[in-house]
């Protein structure tokens, strides 16, 4: 099956060697087997966490945000 598809992504021009790499990294990943896999899952957890935290972060700024704008503008009334 990986065999079918390297053989698939390589004749739609792009070049084999990355496109190698990149489903044997895919593969290795599923199964557990990269090198540093401790180091790479615990960055991939890090990575997912930051963005979490991210996403949260902005939710608030902008319910502070329209917070500020509603009392701004029941101050002028």
């Amino acid at each position: 099956m990986i065999a079918i598809a390297l053989s698939t992504l390589s004749a739609c021009g792009q070049k084999p060697t990355e496109t190698t790499e990149k489903v044997m990294d895919k593969v290795n990943d599923a199964l557990d087997r990269r090198p540093n896999e401790k180091a790479h899952d615990a960055v991939e957890d890090i990575t997912s966490a930051v963005k979490d935290a991210s996403e949260e972060a902005q939710g608030k700024m902008e319910e502070i945000a329209k917070e500020i704008k509603n009392k701004t503008e029941d101050a002028v009334k």
